[in-house]
């Protein structure tokens, strides 16, 4: 299955942003990578440039690759409502993002791997496609065989964040998908209307 499995720092520094998690190299080094990275005299960005970055950094964040964003893109311009605030409620509806949010796992990169691997259920059915898409009242769950995991159980016991549109039941490893999230409840610090003008050219 397609994925990034490149270098996290690096892009991390690119965006000058921990969108993989805390990052020490990021800490050390507050500057582009490359042998370009430090020096303070680069040129201005074009618009273009700078619409891309922000596109780049959305898929990144969600891992998602090219394509399967441009069809969300496509997805979210044909559903009511503003674009860019519809293709970013469709990314934190994955099931691998959903997974990540619950804290079931600590990184995104990881739900994708528990998902892949069979250890998440969803309405009781064992689902292993990470770009599923969960509707309202969808239960997502820890399958029973899963549940002593180490993995798991110290990721659920160090989660301290919840979100307004996820019910996370801790002592039976399941959350319920409650409702759509608006704009305001997504943490992500996207500029969306960046991409909907990118892709609008």
């Amino acid at each position: 299955m397609a994925r990034y499995t490149g270098p996290k720092s690096k892009i991390a520094r690119r965006f000058r942003d921990p969108i993989f998690g805390p990052d020490k190299a990021l800490e050390r080094k507050n500057y582009g990578p490359g042998q370009h990275g430090p020096n303070k005299r680069r040129g201005k960005q074009s618009e273009y440039a700078i619409q891309l970055m922000e596109k780049q950094k959305a898929k990144y964040t969600y891992g998602i690759l090219e394509r399967q964003f441009s069809n969300l893109f496509k997805k979210a311009s044909r559903m009511k409502g503003i674009t860019g605030e519809n293709l970013l409620i469709l990314c934190e509806s994955r099931l691998d993002n959903t997974v990540y949010r619950l804290g079931i796992s600590p990184s995104r990169r990881g739900a994708r791997q528990m998902v892949t691997h069979r250890h998440i259920t969803v309405n009781g059915e064992i689902v292993n496609v990470p770009s599923y898409t969960l509707k309202e009242g969808d239960v997502v769950a820890v399958r029973e065989k899963s549940k002593s995991l180490e993995a798991i159980s110290s990721s659920v016991a160090a989660n301290i964040n919840s979100f307004e549109w996820l019910d996370w039941n801790a002592s039976t490893m399941e959350g319920r998908f409650v409702s759509k999230p608006s704009r305001e409840m997504i943490p992500e610090g996207i500029k969306e209307q960046l991409i909907v003008e990118l892709y609008s050219k």
